[in-house]
């Protein structure tokens, strides 16, 4: 049995809004380990958990250091959230231009990012048209539900 990734966001949206610090569901082969920030780590001392990335450290934070734009005054327009948990990438490979930039003019459907989870990779495309004002992720950042990652207008 295979999750789609509808399923695996609704199991976030019911994690998210209760009490739990962590689930664990295993099916058929496929184990899905969901932890609140913060909840205690189970893993020994220096190793994540096979299901969670490990932890961004002052190195890994100078490699890929935050945009310019999220320091920044607040921009007004309409944002595009995080719909999961995950890894941010802005470009469709390593070698490749970025999807969009600060800038940008964009359609409804204009690809704007991937977020991996678990090797599952997903394209958020806008979902208006516009320009985009600011960006809030930089490549390979640890994203979370519901965070903020462009503004368009």
């Amino acid at each position: 049995m295979t999750l789609s990734y509808s399923e695996i966001a609704e199991i976030v949206k019911i994690v998210d809004s209760s009490n739990c610090d962590e689930v664990s569901l295993e099916l058929e082969g496929a184990k899905i380990l969901i932890r609140r920030k913060g909840a205690a780590d189970p893993a020994p001392s220096g190793q994540a958990p096979a299901s969670a990335p490990p932890a961004p450290t002052s190195a890994a934070a100078s490699e890929n250091p935050a945009p310019e734009d999220s320091a920044a005054a607040p921009v007004s327009g309409n944002q595009v959230v995080a719909p999961m948990v995950g890894t941010y990438y802005s470009r469709p490979a390593p070698d490749e231009a970025e999807f969009v930039t600060v800038g940008s003019q964009v359609e409804i459907g204009t690809p704007l990012c991937i977020i991996e989870v678990m090797k599952l990779f997903t394209t958020i495309e806008s979902t208006r048209a516009g320009t985009v004002k600011a960006t809030f992720a930089a490549d390979g950042q640890m994203v979370e539900y519901g965070q903020p990652l462009f503004v368009i207008e």
